[in-house]
């Protein structure tokens, strides 16, 4: 059984209540966009021209404002750096070392997102020096802040969310044959899948509806699914 808290303790409860004296520090959003392009899983990257590490990529991020939740702060800042918008994303995790940003003291609350990149076409917006895609295992080792920890970690909620529930929608076309399908996962998660156990595992979670369509122009004219949000 722990001891009981001495009244010291218990009066200095009071201390860590939320007050006007409260420190404050500043908040951003860092949104880690992930996109499929010729069978590879890719991440979004920009290089700034003003700001803290103008000479390295970095994820499309930024600071909250007084008026705005995180998802409003994710959203703002994807669109002013990306021109990206409407753009379903998730959080992954918050940031809070202390020594982190060079300026002041700094908490990060990092999201992903999935998109087509064929359906959102790379443009430099103000501020914004260069912008591409990047390869998961060839990004530049000149990325500013602790942005390859925030990657690496939105990779991980990324792979560990495939356990549960079919979350690649917006990475493939809206009909898609199985092996693109599993192609895709195996991309994600590094690892090559078992055919059958693979096909096993994506039917009992019934979110599949097949077309009645081949793949046209392939040998064999495999069958063509989408997902059943989409009827």
């Amino acid at each position: 059984m722990k001891e009981d808290l001495s009244e010291a303790t218990l009066n200095g409860l009071n201390d860590y209540q939320v007050n006007e004296d409260s420190y404050e520090c500043s908040m951003t959003t860092d949104i880690a966009v992930f996109g499929y392009v010729d069978n590879r899983l890719k991440i979004l990257l920009t290089k700034r021209s003003v700001g803290n590490f103008t000479d390295h990529w970095m994820l499309p991020g930024g600071a909250l404002q007084a008026n705005e939740t995180l998802k409003d702060c994710a959203q703002k800042i994807l669109f002013a750096l990306t021109g990206f918008e409407n753009i379903h994303f998730e959080q992954v995790r918050a940031y809070s070392d202390i020594e982190r940003h060079p300026t002041k003291r700094v908490i990060t609350i990092s999201f992903y997102a999935l998109v087509k990149p064929e359906n959102h076409p790379l443009t430099l917006k103000r501020g914004v020096e260069q912008i591409d895609w990047f390869d998961l295992d060839k990004i530049p080792a000149n990325l500013g802040f602790d942005h390859n920890q925030i990657i690496r970690d939105a990779h991980q909620f990324f792979k560990k969310n495939l356990k549960d529930t079919l979350v690649v929608g917006e990475l493939l076309p809206q009909k898609f044959t199985l092996p693109e399908l599993q192609n895709l996962y195996e991309n994600i998660l590094g690892l090559e899948l078992d055919k059958r156990n693979f096909r096993k595992r994506i039917f009992q979670m019934d979110i599949l509806k097949n077309t009645g369509e081949k793949k046209p122009g392939v040998k064999g004219g495999p069958m063509l699914y989408s997902y059943k949000d989409h009827e």
